[in-house]
Protein backbone atom coordinates (compact mmCIF):
# COMPACT_ATOMS: atom_id res chain seq x y z
CA UNK A 1 0.00 0.00 0.00
CA UNK A 2 2.14 2.91 -1.57
CA UNK A 3 1.23 5.95 0.47
CA UNK A 4 2.17 9.92 1.15
CA UNK A 5 1.71 12.70 -0.64
CA UNK A 6 5.39 13.23 -1.79
CA UNK A 7 5.92 10.02 -3.01
CA UNK A 8 2.12 10.49 -4.70
CA UNK A 9 3.12 13.44 -6.15
CA UNK A 10 5.96 11.78 -8.28
CA UNK A 11 3.93 8.94 -9.66
CA UNK A 12 4.71 6.72 -6.75
CA UNK A 13 8.14 6.10 -7.95
CA UNK A 14 9.32 5.93 -4.61
CA UNK A 15 11.83 2.92 -4.21
CA UNK A 16 14.33 4.97 -3.32
CA UNK A 17 13.05 7.99 -1.78
CA UNK A 18 14.24 8.22 1.81
CA UNK A 19 11.50 9.67 4.06
CA UNK A 20 9.29 8.42 7.02
CA UNK A 21 6.87 6.82 4.52
CA UNK A 22 9.26 4.54 3.85
CA UNK A 23 7.78 1.97 6.10
CA UNK A 24 5.11 1.57 3.60
CA UNK A 25 7.00 2.09 0.13
CA UNK A 26 10.55 0.81 0.44
CA UNK A 27 11.50 -0.49 4.02
CA UNK A 28 15.01 -0.46 2.67
CA UNK A 29 15.43 3.34 2.48
CA UNK A 30 14.06 4.03 6.25
CA UNK A 31 17.81 3.39 7.04
CA UNK A 32 18.85 6.89 5.91
CA UNK A 33 16.75 9.07 8.50
CA UNK A 34 18.31 10.85 11.06
CA UNK A 35 15.88 12.38 13.13
CA UNK A 36 12.95 10.94 15.19
CA UNK A 37 9.94 11.74 12.67
CA UNK A 38 5.92 11.32 12.63
CA UNK A 39 3.80 11.73 9.71
CA UNK A 40 -0.20 11.67 8.87
CA UNK A 41 -1.50 11.31 5.98
CA UNK A 42 -5.49 12.06 4.53
CA UNK A 43 -6.03 10.46 0.85
CA UNK A 44 -9.43 11.33 -0.64
CA UNK A 45 -11.58 10.30 -3.87
CA UNK A 46 -14.34 12.61 -3.69
CA UNK A 47 -15.96 10.71 -6.48
CA UNK A 48 -16.15 7.59 -3.90
CA UNK A 49 -15.62 8.04 -0.46
CA UNK A 50 -15.27 3.98 0.47
CA UNK A 51 -12.22 4.50 -1.61
CA UNK A 52 -10.71 6.86 1.03
CA UNK A 53 -7.55 5.92 2.76
CA UNK A 54 -5.37 6.91 5.98
CA UNK A 55 -2.37 6.37 7.70
CA UNK A 56 0.25 7.28 10.17
CA UNK A 57 3.74 6.56 11.02
CA UNK A 58 6.76 7.14 13.52
CA UNK A 59 10.39 6.24 13.08
CA UNK A 60 12.67 6.00 15.23
CA UNK A 61 16.81 5.97 14.32
CA UNK A 62 18.75 3.89 17.01
CA UNK A 63 22.49 3.00 17.01
CA UNK A 64 22.32 -0.11 14.99
CA UNK A 65 19.57 1.59 12.26
CA UNK A 66 16.17 2.81 11.97
CA UNK A 67 12.82 1.22 13.48
CA UNK A 68 9.26 2.27 12.07
CA UNK A 69 6.29 1.46 12.61
CA UNK A 70 2.87 2.50 10.48
CA UNK A 71 -0.99 1.87 10.90
CA UNK A 72 -3.67 2.57 7.73
CA UNK A 73 -7.23 2.15 6.98
CA UNK A 74 -8.83 2.07 3.15
CA UNK A 75 -12.74 1.77 3.34
CA UNK A 76 -16.15 2.15 5.09
CA UNK A 77 -18.34 0.27 7.38
CA UNK A 78 -19.23 -2.22 4.76
CA UNK A 79 -16.04 -2.90 3.93
CA UNK A 80 -12.32 -1.78 5.02
CA UNK A 81 -8.89 -2.75 5.74
CA UNK A 82 -6.57 -2.04 8.83
CA UNK A 83 -2.59 -2.37 8.30
CA UNK A 84 -0.57 -2.34 11.18
CA UNK A 85 3.53 -2.25 9.93
CA UNK A 86 6.51 -2.81 11.96
CA UNK A 87 9.65 -2.59 10.13
CA UNK A 88 13.66 -2.55 10.86
CA UNK A 89 16.50 -1.16 8.18
CA UNK A 90 20.16 -0.66 8.18
CA UNK A 91 23.08 0.43 6.38
CA UNK A 92 26.00 -1.81 5.37
CA UNK A 93 28.39 0.01 3.62
CA UNK A 94 26.91 1.48 0.36
CA UNK A 95 23.91 -0.08 0.65
CA UNK A 96 20.64 -0.27 3.01
CA UNK A 97 18.51 -3.24 3.72
CA UNK A 98 15.35 -3.43 5.40
CA UNK A 99 12.66 -6.13 6.64
CA UNK A 100 9.23 -5.19 7.33
CA UNK A 101 5.74 -7.52 8.86
CA UNK A 102 2.16 -6.66 8.45
CA UNK A 103 -0.24 -7.84 10.18
CA UNK A 104 -3.85 -7.27 7.82
CA UNK A 105 -7.17 -7.46 8.59
CA UNK A 106 -10.04 -7.33 6.11
CA UNK A 107 -13.70 -6.49 7.61
CA UNK A 108 -16.56 -7.21 5.56
CA UNK A 109 -19.92 -6.10 6.68
CA UNK A 110 -21.83 -9.27 7.50
CA UNK A 111 -19.07 -11.92 6.30
CA UNK A 112 -17.07 -11.17 9.25
CA UNK A 113 -13.42 -10.62 9.26
CA UNK A 114 -10.19 -12.56 8.44
CA UNK A 115 -6.64 -11.69 9.84
CA UNK A 116 -3.38 -12.28 7.98
CA UNK A 117 0.58 -11.72 8.60
CA UNK A 118 2.89 -11.11 5.54
CA UNK A 119 6.67 -10.17 5.19
CA UNK A 120 8.26 -7.85 2.55
CA UNK A 121 11.69 -7.05 1.89
CA UNK A 122 13.86 -3.93 0.63
CA UNK A 123 16.85 -2.33 0.30
CA UNK A 124 19.10 0.87 -1.77
CA UNK A 125 22.37 0.99 -2.95
CA UNK A 126 24.34 4.38 -3.32
CA UNK A 127 25.94 3.90 -6.93
CA UNK A 128 27.50 6.88 -6.62
CA UNK A 129 26.50 10.80 -4.62
CA UNK A 130 23.93 11.44 -7.56
CA UNK A 131 22.68 7.51 -8.40
CA UNK A 132 20.63 5.24 -6.14
CA UNK A 133 19.19 2.20 -7.42
CA UNK A 134 16.69 0.73 -5.31
CA UNK A 135 14.51 -2.69 -4.45
CA UNK A 136 11.82 -4.48 -2.85
CA UNK A 137 9.24 -7.22 -2.10
CA UNK A 138 6.24 -7.24 -1.17
CA UNK A 139 4.35 -10.21 0.76
CA UNK A 140 7.05 -12.16 0.06
CA UNK A 141 5.30 -15.72 1.83
CA UNK A 142 1.93 -14.84 0.14
CA UNK A 143 -0.58 -15.31 2.97
CA UNK A 144 -3.90 -17.08 2.25
CA UNK A 145 -7.16 -15.38 2.48
CA UNK A 146 -9.66 -17.74 1.58
CA UNK A 147 -9.08 -21.71 1.59
CA UNK A 148 -12.33 -22.23 -1.02
CA UNK A 149 -10.73 -20.55 -4.28
CA UNK A 150 -7.20 -20.64 -2.77
CA UNK A 151 -7.00 -16.62 -2.61
CA UNK A 152 -3.68 -15.06 -1.39
CA UNK A 153 -2.64 -11.61 -0.83
CA UNK A 154 -0.12 -10.63 -4.18
CA UNK A 155 3.44 -10.69 -4.26
CA UNK A 156 4.58 -7.25 -5.88
CA UNK A 157 8.00 -6.95 -7.31
CA UNK A 158 9.34 -2.96 -7.54
CA UNK A 159 13.00 -1.99 -8.65
CA UNK A 160 13.64 1.67 -9.84
CA UNK A 161 16.48 4.44 -9.92
CA UNK A 162 16.93 7.71 -8.51
CA UNK A 163 19.21 10.05 -9.82
CA UNK A 164 20.24 13.41 -8.33
CA UNK A 165 20.47 15.74 -11.23
CA UNK A 166 21.45 18.83 -8.91
CA UNK A 167 21.09 19.75 -5.02
CA UNK A 168 17.52 21.11 -6.77
CA UNK A 169 16.13 18.47 -8.94
CA UNK A 170 15.91 14.37 -8.46
CA UNK A 171 13.78 12.16 -10.85
CA UNK A 172 13.24 8.81 -10.31
CA UNK A 173 11.72 5.91 -12.19
CA UNK A 174 10.51 2.31 -11.26
CA UNK A 175 8.64 -0.85 -12.81
CA UNK A 176 6.11 -2.76 -10.60
CA UNK A 177 5.14 -6.29 -11.18
CA UNK A 178 2.57 -7.81 -9.47
CA UNK A 179 2.28 -11.70 -10.61
CA UNK A 180 -0.96 -11.57 -11.80
CA UNK A 181 -1.12 -8.43 -13.30
CA UNK A 182 0.98 -6.51 -16.52
CA UNK A 183 4.44 -4.65 -15.79
CA UNK A 184 3.58 -0.74 -14.53
CA UNK A 185 6.28 2.24 -15.27
CA UNK A 186 6.11 4.71 -12.68
CA UNK A 187 8.56 7.85 -12.98
CA UNK A 188 8.63 11.40 -11.02
CA UNK A 189 10.54 14.56 -10.13
CA UNK A 190 10.84 17.08 -7.35
CA UNK A 191 11.91 20.09 -8.04
CA UNK A 192 13.44 22.66 -4.79
CA UNK A 193 11.31 26.00 -6.33
CA UNK A 194 13.16 28.00 -2.97
CA UNK A 195 14.34 26.50 -0.17
CA UNK A 196 10.96 25.82 1.78
CA UNK A 197 8.58 25.15 -1.65
CA UNK A 198 8.85 22.21 -3.46
CA UNK A 199 7.21 21.36 -6.87
CA UNK A 200 6.22 17.63 -7.92
CA UNK A 201 5.34 15.85 -11.11
CA UNK A 202 4.85 12.21 -12.30
CA UNK A 203 3.00 10.04 -14.36
CA UNK A 204 2.40 6.03 -14.60
CA UNK A 205 1.97 3.80 -17.70
CA UNK A 206 -0.54 0.63 -17.95
CA UNK A 207 -2.68 1.86 -15.72
CA UNK A 208 -2.39 5.11 -17.42
CA UNK A 209 -2.10 8.11 -14.64
CA UNK A 210 -1.15 11.78 -14.30
CA UNK A 211 0.50 13.25 -10.38
CA UNK A 212 1.13 16.20 -9.13
CA UNK A 213 2.16 18.11 -6.05
CA UNK A 214 3.65 21.02 -3.92
CA UNK A 215 5.50 20.36 -0.95
CA UNK A 216 5.99 23.25 1.61
CA UNK A 217 8.36 22.74 4.62
CA UNK A 218 8.63 25.05 7.42
CA UNK A 219 11.41 24.81 10.00
CA UNK A 220 10.25 20.97 11.63
CA UNK A 221 7.28 20.26 9.40
CA UNK A 222 6.65 18.98 6.59
CA UNK A 223 3.52 19.77 4.62
CA UNK A 224 2.81 17.92 1.39
CA UNK A 225 -0.42 17.84 -0.96
CA UNK A 226 -0.66 15.49 -4.46
CA UNK A 227 -3.16 15.40 -6.98
CA UNK A 228 -3.71 12.35 -9.22
CA UNK A 229 -5.40 11.73 -12.14
CA UNK A 230 -6.41 7.98 -12.70
CA UNK A 231 -8.01 7.09 -16.38
CA UNK A 232 -10.78 4.37 -15.43
CA UNK A 233 -10.90 5.44 -11.62
CA UNK A 234 -11.18 9.56 -11.30
CA UNK A 235 -9.41 12.35 -9.48
CA UNK A 236 -7.56 11.62 -5.73
CA UNK A 237 -6.36 14.41 -3.77
CA UNK A 238 -4.14 13.48 -0.82
CA UNK A 239 -2.77 15.61 1.85
CA UNK A 240 0.23 14.58 4.24
CA UNK A 241 1.68 16.51 7.35
CA UNK A 242 5.13 15.62 9.25
CA UNK A 243 7.21 16.95 12.40
CA UNK A 244 10.84 15.95 12.80
CA UNK A 245 12.42 16.23 16.43
CA UNK A 246 15.86 17.19 16.91
CA UNK A 247 17.20 14.01 18.68
CA UNK A 248 20.09 13.01 16.15
CA UNK A 249 21.24 9.73 15.22
CA UNK A 250 23.97 7.87 16.87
Amino acid sequence: MLIGARAAGMGYASSCLSDEWAIFNNIGALARLENIKTGFTYDAQPSFAPFNKAAAVVTVPLSIGVAGIGIYRFGDKLYNEQVFSTGFSSTFGLASLGLKVNYIQYNVDGFGRKGVFSVSLGGVAELTPQLFVGAHIVNINQPELSTLDDERLPTLLIAGILFKASDKVILSTELEKDLDYPLTWKTGMECVIQKKFIARTGFNVSPAAGFLGLGFKPRKFTLDYSYQYRFNHGARHQATVGYKFNSQKK
